[in-house]
């Protein structure tokens, strides 16, 4: 039985998936499981954490700079990326696998603050909530939330120039994203594991558009990872677990046969969305993949973790006890880790959203089975940016008469009342075609005329033709056409 007792934290009794009972607290959940054993720096941080993804002042990674891709094909990356972004709609309905293929070969810098908010639906969040972040920033919130997020401000990254210096604007904004999910989702509160996920955020957007896709994250991407008693993290333990089998199933028998609950080791990976785990060029990678297709690149992720670790007999032999495995664990071979490698391996492995909902189903059997209902109900897990784009349909703007020709800047638009060019071009043909012939004269005079005085209908023609139909003026639709066809210009 693994308990921790903490008396500034808050504490949930669960059961680990393979039913060994477990006092878990929440808050200090992952230091416990992947901390506890390590030397714990004055900043918060393992030591060996710093030395193997230590961040400067100017924000990269000492351990693992991004992979250097040639300025012509980065600005070749960002031309396509911002046509895509500028006719989203478009794309995420006709080209989602283009979009996919983009996102696999990694979001430009430039671009990838803007890309998540599309892919995750933080931006049309944020348009359906106008406000609302910043109501939630001005609220006071619940001290009992404030108190435990406080002390875990200087914890997220806190060798980055944003997070360095205690109250600098990096941490203020980190506890106003983790503040107003509080207020949000007061049921569910905060969970330490959101913190690192909320910093990854800010480190590319505003803090209100951080919220959002935070928001998107913890409804659509991992649905009830940080309610409490850890029911959703646990079924998707046991999912991993049972994916291992099949990819490998040399690792399977190993953790099986040392009675390593996957909680112990997966907690962190999964919660933390890797952010706490990976190098940072990998982390990002892992992201913009994870934005674009789902929890399916964590599984992935994770499973090709435990392969290269403990996949042969010959890696096994250094870890033949439990904690030598949970040691080998915590500390991963670098070159597994490595942007290039990993990536490869995830884009190769065969899982699927439909083998991760097929096992979702086993695993929740067996556990209303054993443990009976689930006490929180969290809703639907969304696969991706195409399902979540089609559960939550960008909002479209009422239909507006509008011009379609795009007119030089300081241009006055016509009023309702002033003629436009077409319109006293075909006045004047109608004028033309009314008239009399010469020496012709009215046989009727119209009433109230003198009888030297003939009464022409071409005025009134004339002032009918403002409203005159296109199929009443044949004329006028064909001169409109081709004016349009010489002069328009689309948006």
């Amino acid at each position: 039985m693994v308990c921790v007792d903490d008396s500034h934290s808050i504490g949930h009794n669960v059961h680990s998936p393979l039913g060994t009972p477990v006092c878990l607290n929440i808050s200090r959940f992952l230091d416990l499981t992947f901390l506890a054993s390590r030397e714990i720096s004055p900043l918060g941080y393992p030591k060996n954490w710093g030395r193997r993804a230590r961040f400067l002042t100017d924000g990269t990674c000492e351990a693992s700079r991004l992979e250097e891709v040639p300025l012509e094909v980065l600005r070749q990356r960002e031309s396509k990326w911002l046509d895509m972004l500028n006719s989203w709609d478009k794309w995420m309905a006709k080209k989602h696998k283009k979009i996919r293929l983009r996102c696999q070969k990694g979001i430009p810098p430039s671009l990838r603050g803007r890309a998540w908010q599309y892919l995750s639906g933080g931006k049309v969040k944020l348009q359906q909530n106008p406000g609302k972040f910043d109501e939630l920033d001005l609220s006071p919130g619940d001290p009992k939330w404030l108190d435990v997020i406080e002390r875990d401000l200087h914890r997220q990254f806190p060798f980055h120039e944003m997070f360095v210096s205690r109250g600098g604007h990096g941490q203020q904004d980190l506890f106003r994203v983790l503040k107003a999910y509080t207020l949000y989702r007061p049921e569910e509160g905060y969970c330490q594991a959101q913190a690192p996920v909320a910093a990854v955020l800010l480190m590319h957007m505003p803090a209100e558009q951080a919220f959002w896709c935070l928001v998107q994250i913890c409804e659509k991407y991992l649905p009830g990872y940080y309610s409490e008693k850890l029911e959703a993290i646990q079924l998707d333990g046991e999912i991993l677990f049972s994916l291992l089998h099949k990819v490998s199933p040399v690792a399977y028998k190993h953790l099986n046969k040392q009675k390593i609950d996957p909680i112990l080791y997966m907690t962190e990976w999964f919660m933390c969305a890797f952010s706490r785990t990976l190098p940072w060029s990998s982390v990002l990678r892992v992201w913009d993949m994870f934005f674009c297709e789902g929890v399916k690149i964590l599984f992935r992720v994770g499973l090709v973790l435990l392969k290269h670790t403990l996949g042969s007999s010959e890696k096994l032999k250094t870890c033949q006890g439990q904690y030598e495995t949970m040691e080998r664990l915590r500390s991963l071979n670098p070159k597994i880790m490595q942007e290039t490698f990993l990536v490869q391996e995830v884009i190769e492995l065969p899982v699927t959203e439909k083998q991760i909902e097929r096992e979702h189903l086993i695993q929740l059997r067996k556990w209303k089975d054993t443990r009976g209902e689930l006490q929180y109900q969290s809703p639907p897990r969304l696969h991706g940016a195409k399902a979540i784009s089609e559960a939550e349909p960008a909002p479209r703007k009422a239909l507006e008469p509008s011009p379609s020709i795009r007119l030089p800047p300081g241009t006055q638009l016509l009023g309702p009342s002033t003629k436009s060019r077409q319109q006293k071009q075909a006045e004047k043909a109608l004028k033309e075609k009314a008239k009399p012939q010469t020496g012709q004269q009215q046989p009727y005079p119209s009433e109230g005329s003198s009888p030297g005085t003939s009464t022409d209908p071409a005025p009134k023609a004339a002032q009918g033709s403002e409203h005159t139909d296109t199929k009443d003026s044949p004329h006028l639709s064909k001169e409109s056409l081709t004016s349009q066809e010489s002069e328009d210009t689309y948006l």
